[in-house]
């Protein structure tokens, strides 16, 4: 499934009415990290998104990144993922209720969980005395790669 919100008209009004409500200015910094943002099919960081800016040869500094992030979290526009206490990443709104993730608790390698089981399972769920407006779901635990190093290494202190 193809997630690109590229030349979404709904997002980048949302920005600009945002930006209005808050009598803030739309600069070319924030359009120009406001377009990668909506090109990220992903999670992304500041840092992969000044990288890719600089790639396309657009320079701005990565505390602009870091304040127009902050304010598409407050637009609800990007949500923030915190999948430890040293790995954060964020994510379009629109994008992550679709998305649930699995985090190894020995690497920290972050994968997307694809199943619609989840989906369905979970896309009906009401919540007494609660309106929600999305979920993500986080697995923690191993992952296949570091569970086999765990067994190999255990093997070999038997021998």
């Amino acid at each position: 499934m193809n997630y690109t919100y590229n030349n979404d008209d709904i997002l980048r009004k949302s920005f600009s009415e945002y930006l209005k409500s808050k009598k803030l200015r739309q600069t070319t910094e924030r359009d120009a990290i406001f377009a990668k943002i909506c090109q990220t099919n992903n999670l992304f960081t500041p840092d992969t998104i000044w990288k890719q800016l600089e790639d396309d040869h657009f320079h701005v500094s990565r505390a602009s990144i870091y304040n127009t992030i902050v304010l598409l979290l407050d637009a609800k526009i990007v949500v923030r993922h915190q999948f430890s206490s040293t790995i954060i990443q964020y994510e379009l709104k629109c994008i992550a209720e679709q998305h649930h993730y699995t985090i190894c608790t020995s690497c920290n390698v972050v994968s997307e969980i694809k199943n619609d089981k989840i989906n369905n399972h979970f896309s009906g769920y009401k919540i007494s005395k609660f309106a929600s407006e999305y979920y993500t779901l986080y697995f923690y635990g191993i992952c296949s790669k570091c569970k086999y190093k765990q067994m190999h290494n255990i093997m070999k202190t038997k021998e």
